[in-house]
């Protein structure tokens, strides 16, 4: 099994890292949307990463997909998301959010990095940021009410985003006015599989 696509997406690093947690071997292929846009092609002619080949060939794309698909397969001491329907709720709200974070970051990485200039449209970006802030403003008050100690999707995801907002867009973001996403991150960013799969 192949996970194919680079750890400085966050959408890749979430598939990898929750992989790990849920026990599952597979080999990572780093492979880029634009400097290996042919090799990747090959694989998967969308050009989506993440996407992940199975044992059988079969290519599953959209990390929340594959996620479900893992987490259906999981053993219940293995499982990320809760069971409980409300714990569920709660914890789905989480990945909702921390994946529109990601959503937004990308947004604005890719206004200012591929569009020249000259053509950069501030009323955009200042509507994308101020979603991304929104994003992160109910994230942090959410988190300062979930159980600190429970490594779910939502915890795993919250913190995968935080780590490539502050990786790509810190001058954005302040951190400082996010402490309990500084405390969440840092302290799972210290978990073997968050060290196994750091950002690049």
């Amino acid at each position: 099994m192949k996970l194919v696509g680079m750890l400085d997406s966050p959408y890749v690093r979430r598939v990898a890292i929750s992989l790990d947690l849920y026990g599952v071997g597979f080999e990572h292929q780093p492979l880029s949307v634009f400097s290996t846009y042919e090799q990747f092609a090959r694989i998967n002619p969308v050009v989506k990463a993440p996407s992940l080949v199975l044992d059988d060939s079969t290519v599953l794309m959209d990390s929340s997909l594959i996620l479900d698909y893992f987490e259906a397969l999981a053993p219940a001491d293995k499982k990320l998301l809760p069971q409980q329907a409300t714990a569920r709720a709660q914890d789905l709200q989480l990945i909702g959010l921390a994946l529109a974070a990601c959503d937004k970051t990308v947004q604005i990485v890719y206004e200012h990095n591929l569009r020249p200039a000259q053509k950069l449209h501030e009323p955009w970006l200042d509507r994308v940021t101020g979603q991304l802030l929104a994003a992160y403003s109910v994230l942090e008050q959410r988190l300062a009410h979930s159980p600190r100690e429970a490594l779910t999707q939502g915890a795993v995801t919250a913190a995968v985003a935080w780590s490539f907002s502050q990786f790509t867009v810190a001058s954005v973001v302040n951190a400082d006015a996010f402490p309990q996403l500084q405390h969440h991150t840092k302290r799972l960013e210290e978990h073997p599989a968050f060290k196994r799969y750091p950002i690049e």
